[in-house]
């Protein structure tokens, strides 16, 4: 038996060290697939605008337990195994890349209509329009609701618990199941310990936005 909840800390800090790999390699992948899809659906080409549409509508529409269900239970079946590590971060980043991508399509949107046009006038390419005009507006206000898309990245993170992920909450389960009478204290660090994750990315974002927001004075 332990003599204090201290002793608990070394399996729950082993098991932090995965959520936030997999919480960090998900938001690359968030990140990467908010911006392809939230340009997608800006583009001029129906099937673009098409595809993306669907691919946003289906992982908006569906469970992410599910999702992760099917990409490592369900793929199997067709001969498709995948490590329970990139399953995690296929889900969650496909997932969250999802709903990052209204983010992207209406940051792009509400950049002033005079901009657009004065990148016209100029006879920039597009891309040109994109990364040296567009984006860098767009960028300011994408950066809150990121921030709290990753607040909340992190936090479905602990879903990966039910492929048997040795996760925070995975850990923190086996040491529940191993001493119950314990229980109040391993759930207590469970949740201070997801709290100071979070607490931790929220300022790193706000300065981040700070930062930012500076260099434009």
């Amino acid at each position: 038996m332990p003599d204090s909840w201290i002793d608990f800390l070394p399996t729950l800090l082993k098991g932090a060290e995965i959520t936030i790999v997999v919480a960090f390699f998900s938001a690359i992948l968030a990140l990467v697939v908010s911006f392809v899809a939230g340009l997608g659906r800006l583009s001029k080409l129906w099937i673009i605008r098409t595809l993306t549409a669907v691919y946003v509508e289906i992982f908006r529409g569906t469970s992410l337990l599910v999702q992760l269900f099917w990409l490592y239970f369900a793929l199997p079946f067709i001969g498709i195994e995948l490590p329970k590590m990139l399953a995690a971060i296929l889900a969650i980043g496909l997932n969250f890349g999802a709903y990052g991508s209204e983010i992207v399509r209406s940051a792009v949107l509400a950049v002033p209509k005079g901009q657009w046009e004065a990148t016209v006038a100029l006879n920039m390419k597009p891309w040109q329009r994109l990364w040296n005009v567009i984006l860098p507006q767009a960028s300011l206000r994408m950066l809150p609701p990121f921030g709290n898309q990753l607040v909340e990245l992190i936090k479905s993170t602990s879903l990966v618990y039910f492929i048997t992920m040795a996760d925070l909450t995975y850990q923190a389960m086996v040491l529940r199941n191993n001493y119950i009478s314990w229980t109040t204290e391993i759930l207590v660090l469970l949740l201070l310990m997801y709290f100071v994750i979070a607490t931790l990315v929220s300022l790193a974002v706000r300065l981040l936005e700070r930062k930012l927001t500076a260099g434009r004075l």
